[in-house]
C-alpha cells in the first residue's frame, strides 16, 4: 500500500495538468487578466482593481448562466449546477460583502458555467470501493469518473470592470476529489473552490471579513453546512448532491434577478 507522501508527488503533477482557461466572451473585457502562479488544483486567470474594491461595501447577485454548449446535461442537471454555483458565490461573497438582492444601483457580480465534463457514475462505484479498502486522506479514481468545471465571473460597478476571473478544475485519478453517481458529481463540488477564488479576487487587498448579518442574506440555499452530507460520504465514499449541495425545492427557488 503507498502511503499519501509516496502518492502526493503524483497528485500535485496530475493536478498540474487542470483544463487551461479559455475566453468565453463572457466577460466584459479580459484584458487585464493575468493568470495566477499560486494555485495548485485549478487554473486561474483574474484581474483585481483593489483601489476600486476599496470603497465597495454591498453587492447585488445575478443568476450564474451557462456560457457554453452543455447539451448532454437534462433540465434538471442544469438547475442543480447553475443553483449550487449560485449558491456558494452567494455564501462566500456574505462574507465580504453586503448582499443586496435586486438593487440597481449596487455593483454587480455576474458569473458563467463556460465548460462542464460528465463524471462517469458506474466507475465511481469502484472508485469508492477502493478507497474503502485502501483508506487515508487520498481517494483513488478509477479512469472514466474524471469531471471537470470551468466558469468566469466578474465584478462590474456602472461600466467598469472592477475584478473578473476565469477557472477551471478538473478531477484527478489521485486526491480529494470524491467520486459521485451524479454526472455532475464533480462540477458540483468545484463549485465551492471556484466561488472562493471569485470572491477573493473580487476583495480588496487589506479587506477585513464581516460578520454575516441576521437572517442570513443567502438562507434561500439552505443550511451553509450539511452533516448529512459528510455522514453520506463516510457511509458510502461517494459525493451525493442531494445530502451535499445546495437546497433545490419549491420553498427554495433559485432567484430571477
Amino acid at each position: 500500500m503507498k502511503s499519501a507522501a509516496a502518492v502526493l508527488p503524483l497528485m500535485l503533477a496530475l493536478a498540474a495538468c487542470a483544463s487551461p482557461t479559455t475566453k468565453s466572451g463572457f466577460l466584459s473585457t479580459y484584458d487585464q487578466m493575468a493568470p495566477r502562479t499560486d494555485t495548485v488544483r485549478a487554473k486561474v486567470d483574474h484581474h483585481s482593481h483593489h483601489e476600486g474594491l476599496a470603497s465597495v461595501r454591498k453587492v447585488s447577485l445575478e443568476p450564474t448562466v451557462f456560457a457554453a454548449d452543455a447539451a448532454w446535461l437534462t433540465a434538471a442537471e442544469r438547475r442543480l449546477l447553475l443553483r449550487e454555483l449560485d449558491a456558494q458565490l452567494c455564501f462566500e461573497l456574505s462574507e465580504r460583502y453586503e448582499i443586496a438582492w435586486r438593487d440597481p444601483q449596487a455593483p454587480k457580480v455576474r458569473a458563467a458555467v463556460t465548460m462542464v465534463a460528465p463524471t462517469g457514475r458506474i466507475s465511481s462505484v469502484a472508485s469508492a470501493a477502493a478507497s474503502f479498502f485502501i483508506p487515508g486522506p487520498l481517494g483513488l479514481r478509477a479512469p472514466g469518473t474524471l469531471g471537470a468545471l470551468a466558469a468566469e465571473a466578474e465584478l462590474i460597478d456602472g461600466d467598469k470592470q472592477l475584478a473578473a476571473i476565469a477557472w477551471s478544475r478538473a478531477a484527478t485519478p489521485v486526491g480529494t476529489d470524491n467520486p459521485s453517481l451524479s454526472r455532475i458529481g464533480d462540477a458540483l463540488q468545484f463549485a465551492e473552490p471556484f466561488a472562493d477564488a471569485a470572491a477573493a479576487a473580487m476583495t480588496a487587498a487589506d479587506a477585513k471579513p464581516r460578520k454575516i448579518g441576521k437572517p442570513d442574506p443567502c438562507a434561500r440555499f439552505g443550511a451553509r453546512f450539511r452533516a448529512e452530507g459528510f455522514a453520506a460520504k463516510f457511509a458510502t465514499g461517494l459525493y451525493v448532491p442531494e445530502m451535499s449541495g445546495a437546497k433545490d425545492d419549491a420553498s427554495a427557488a433559485r432567484p430571477e434577478l
